[in-house]
């Protein structure tokens, strides 16, 4: 009788982390970054997942410039390629303006101005969380699955 291994949490193959100004530039920024770091890490530009997460970054990105903007303060991004997905935080620094949770995200206007970028999030993201911080902030965590994501691992090692 062999005893059956006890099930392991996701392990992360790849971190990049970058923090930028709370601005439209930082803002569009942190896509290009996100984008290129994909790439280098095997996930070409122009596939489901690189495209789901330029959008997820772009959005999060742009409501931590927007709602989440502290003077003086920049927000950060990390992308993690962990088991099976790619994982985005973008990390602001205001605590007094939560978004919605996952499943409370209402249905924008359909002639309003704002209101869709959590819509999008929800509709590409595989998983998506919001958790607090330590420090004043609050970080928005999405996941996109990536099919075939132990090629990007690189060569297994061990038996």
């Amino acid at each position: 009788m062999t005893a059956r291994p006890a099930p392991q949490s996701p392990v992360t193959v790849r971190t990049f982390t970058q923090r930028l100004s709370p601005t439209p530039r930082g803002a569009r920024l942190a896509r290009r970054l996100a984008v290129g770091q994909l790439h280098a890490w095997g996930i070409p530009h122009g596939t489901p997942p690189s495209d789901a997460v330029a959008a997820i970054v772009a959005e999060l990105a742009a409501n931590a410039v927007t709602h989440g903007r502290v003077p003086g303060r920049d927000f950060e991004l990390r992308l993690s390629l962990v088991t099976g997905s790619v994982r985005v935080e973008v990390t602001d620094t205001r605590d007094d303006l939560r978004p919605p949770a996952p499943g409370a995200v209402r249905t924008p206007d359909p002639l309003g101005e704002h209101g869709r970028g959590l819509v999008l999030v929800d509709a590409l993201a595989d998983r998506w969380e919001v958790l607090d911080r330590e420090a004043p902030g609050k970080t928005v965590r999405a996941e996109v699955d990536v099919p075939g994501w132990r090629s990007l691992a690189g060569p297994a090692t061990g038996a």
